[in-house]
């Protein structure tokens, strides 16, 4: 099925898809095989998903690399080969780009658009949505996909507003390096697959300091490389 634009300039689409990550992807690969127009809006300049957002000294996926994939095509799943148990984010970022490329999913991916609304017709059965650069779209299915990482939780301490240092969330991370060269650091909460001594910080002779929200459970990350046809044991 093609898109159409009616009168006013509104695109129509059979769905609609809310985020270019893991579901996101896979999602628009299944709704085009099927053969329904589609169009996924995306607010980062990227795929990826929270493995976009989230690209902190240390982000690491906490599944193993083997069952942290796509399955639906056995050809992808033979051209990709993982480099660790646990992949860091670079890696699975690059993951995510690869199946974008060979799946030409970019084509029908909008980035750096937010849906501000969507409210739903009932006498016409679709779906009227509202984007951030004033435009609209219609879809009879709307489908989000923005899962549960994305949405960075910024807490309101109070004086953060008047802190003259630098301070970085984790949901947030700057895409150019960060250098902590003679910085004091404090890390609040407990930031998942974070390390006091990761190399980023113990290179520069500094050891963060660290202010758990409460008590957690570790699992060593096992940074064993991942040969085809040979699995580390666990």
């Amino acid at each position: 099925m093609k898109s159409t634009k009616q009168s006013n300039q509104v695109a129509n689409y059979d769905a609609v898809v809310i985020g270019a990550g893991f579901s996101g992807l896979y999602t628009l690969h299944r709704l085009r095989e099927a053969g329904f127009s589609t169009r996924v809006f995306e607010a980062g300049d990227g795929v990826g998903g929270t493995w976009y957002w989230n690209r902190y000294p240390g982000a690491r996926c906490d599944s193993e690399s083997i069952y942290y994939n796509y399955t639906f095509s056995e050809e992808l799943y033979k051209e990709w080969t993982w480099t660790s148990r646990y992949p860091e984010q670079p890696e699975i970022l690059s993951y995510l780009n690869f199946v974008a490329t060979k799946f030409d999913l970019r084509r029908d991916i909008q980035f750096q658009t937010r849906i501000l609304a969507a409210h739903y017709n009932e006498e016409s059965n679709r779906w009227m949505i509202h984007l951030n650069d004033g435009s609209s779209v219609s879809a009879k299915y709307f489908i989000t996909g923005v899962g549960c990482l994305s949405a960075a939780n910024v807490p309101n301490f109070n004086g953060i507003d008047n802190f003259k240092g630098k301070w970085y969330h984790t949901g947030h991370w700057p895409h150019e390096k960060v250098d902590f060269k003679g910085k004091r650091v404090g890390i609040i909460g407990n930031w998942f697959n974070w390390r006091p001594s990761h190399p980023s910080h113990r290179s520069r002779g500094r050891t963060p300091y660290r202010f758990p929200t409460n008590s957690t459970v570790l699992c060593p990350s096992e940074k064993s490389c991942v040969r085809p046809g040979v699995y580390p044991a666990g």
